[in-house]
């Protein structure tokens, strides 16, 4: 599977490339973005860019899509799984779990999405950093804040600086 993944990664990222290596440009250089991301690229340039925004579009639905259906059924089958758990207790923990990762999966695929599988709008910054950054940063927070020492410690430190306010 990881030899999959990676020759899916390189060719894709090949079959990107190459359109985007013929593109021209001139003019003032500058990607009004961020990072330099596909759609910015092809913002800048100065010749006919409809066959590239077409191979961009397409494969940005082949990909997105087919992992989101790969995701999604996986997540079937750990329902499936956890539904055949015998205790309740382990069922209402797995599926705690499971809600968890599916919140943060189904906002990155979402942004994602919104970014990719459209035309490009004046808000691409905004959710681009969203994806890139903000994602990755409340990931670690919403396991977090199911964690049972972290409900205690939290506890203990409101209470600690409620007594020493007042």
């Amino acid at each position: 599977m990881a030899l999959w993944s990676w020759i899916c990664g390189f060719l894709s990222s090949l079959l990107l490339v190459i359109p985007s290596s013929k593109l021209l440009f001139c003019g003032p250089r500058i990607i009004n973005h961020f990072f330099c991301d596909s759609i910015p690229l092809l913002n800048i340039s100065c010749n006919q860019t409809l066959p590239t925004d077409v191979i961009y579009y397409a494969f940005a639905w082949i990909i997105i899509l087919y992992s989101l259906l790969l995701t999604s059924m996986s997540y079937v089958q750990i329902m499936r799984a956890v539904y055949c758990l015998p205790s309740q207790l382990g069922r209402s923990k797995a599926f705690s779990t499971c809600v968890s990762h599916l919140t943060v999966v189904l906002t990155f695929y979402g942004t994602i999405i919104f970014m990719y599988i459209r035309s490009s709008t004046k808000v691409d910054k905004v959710v681009s950093i969203f994806y890139a950054v903000v994602i990755p940063l409340i990931n670690p927070l919403v396991y977090t804040l199911r964690n049972r020492d972290f409900h205690a410690a939290l506890k203990k430190n409101l209470s600690i600086s409620i007594i020493f306010c007042n």
